[in-house]
């Protein structure tokens, strides 16, 4: 203040006081994450400036160090980098306090989560209504078996309308008493909730997108349109691609058929397809797209598809990896990638199933927990009743 005060255009975090450097983005990180609560240190670093090297590191790595003039750089390695595995706790940390169970070595199950609840709604209403499935049966699923404290963004948009615009009777069979489509006219209507609700419509259709691309697009209708519809309908596609594709780009290049070429989904898919591995492609999706919010659909769908254009076949964990590292809605598009990564015929290595010992924890009401034996033993149970009878399949029956 005392410096801005005799000179108004000074700065200390230069070049100027609307584009920080360097010390600028210190500062700014610092206040992000007082602002979070974080109390603990991320990393500790103790370098010799005189000698430039390093002396001790905690939870990090430190590489290429080089003195320059006044500065000292160096290369800073989180120490859980490259991510090939959970993520692990770090005492002090927003984490530690909501999350712990979901970190290395900490995880006892595989904690409830919307990603998963929908995946979970979404085999339900396939067994109840199969082909036939309308967005109004979706509507009623959220209504008798989603919370709505559960749902996010557009998702919570699309609910809010159905309880302040729907006929009472909505719940329980009659028609909603309004236009349903109204609860796709909301601010987040293209951002990431149907993209991450449409991945079991993909594995239940295994060999048949068309199918997989309608159903998907039944589902995103209550509450996306535009790119959100785009982005659901590409991963849908995708999901009942790749079991029959040659390889990951076969299948990631047809899928693109399935939106408007000139849409911006089919733009950020061939884009990312585009980029080879390594951080230079992640910076380039975030030049890019970093203009979108970190929950929109295009911007993570890049994400996805350079995670799998550039994954091999067997590296599972580089795939999901990747993904999560490259940033934005990191949980969304690591779950994404390892569903597509698995129908790929990717070998699923232990150290990513074995901590949870086949337990999902679920929000849906009256459900709580169920296992992964279950729910693989039901979505095969869909997959061939629709490729045998294209009808419901009757779980009473």
């Amino acid at each position: 203040r005392a410096v801005q005060a005799a000179d108004p255009n000074a700065t200390l975090v230069g070049p100027d006081r609307v584009h920080p450097g360097d010390p600028g983005q210190l500062v700014m990180a610092y206040l992000i994450l007082k602002g979070a609560g974080e109390s603990g240190p991320v990393g500790e670093v103790d370098i010799d400036a005189a000698a430039g090297t390093p002396v001790s590191a905690h939870n990090c790595r430190i590489e290429d160090v080089r003195r320059e003039d006044v500065a000292v750089r160096f290369i800073y390695r989180a120490g859980a980098l490259p991510l090939r595995d959970y993520v692990p706790l770090l005492e002090g940390t927003v984490v530690a306090r909501r999350a712990r169970h979901c970190c290395a070595n900490q995880i006892r199950r595989a904690e409830a989560d919307d990603d998963i609840d929908y995946t979970l709604l979404a085999l339900e209403l396939m067994e109840q209504h199969g082909n036939e499935l309308t967005t109004e049966d979706v509507a009623r699923a959220w209504l008798n078996r989603l919370p709505a404290g559960a749902t996010w963004t557009a998702e919570r948009a699309a609910y809010s309308t159905l309880l302040s615009r729907m006929d009472d009777e909505f719940v329980n069979g009659a028609p909603p008493g309004f236009d349903i489509a109204e609860c796709a006219e909301n601010s987040c209507n293209e951002w990431i909730g149907a993209q991450i609700r449409a991945d079991l419509y993909g594995w239940v259709c295994p060999g048949d997108p068309e199918a997989a691309v309608r159903l998907a697009a039944t589902d995103a209708a209550l509450s996306h349109k535009g790119e959100g519809m785009n982005g659901a309908i590409y991963i849908a596609a995708l999901g009942a691609l790749l079991p029959i594709a040659s390889s990951i780009g076969e299948a990631l290049d047809a899928a693109v058929e399935f939106i408007p070429r000139d849409s911006a989904c089919a733009d950020a898919a061939r884009y990312a397809m585009s980029l080879g591995p390594g951080e230079e492609a992640v910076v380039s999706l975030h030049r890019r797209f970093g203009d979108l919010p970190p929950v929109h659909t295009i911007n993570n769908l890049a994400i996805v598809v350079w995670a799998l254009a550039n994954s091999r076949t067997d590296d599972f964990s580089a795939a999901i990896g990747n993904a999560v590292m490259a940033g934005w809605d990191t949980d969304c598009n690591g779950a994404t990638v390892g569903g597509l990564m698995g129908l790929s015929g990717a070998e699923i290595p232990a150290h990513w199933t074995r901590p949870w010992q086949g337990r999902i924890g679920s929000m849906l009401a009256g459900l709580g927990e169920t296992s992964v034996d279950a729910v693989v033993s039901r979505t095969l149970a869909v997959a061939q009743s629709l490729r045998s009878e294209g009808t419901r399949l009757d779980r009473d029956g």
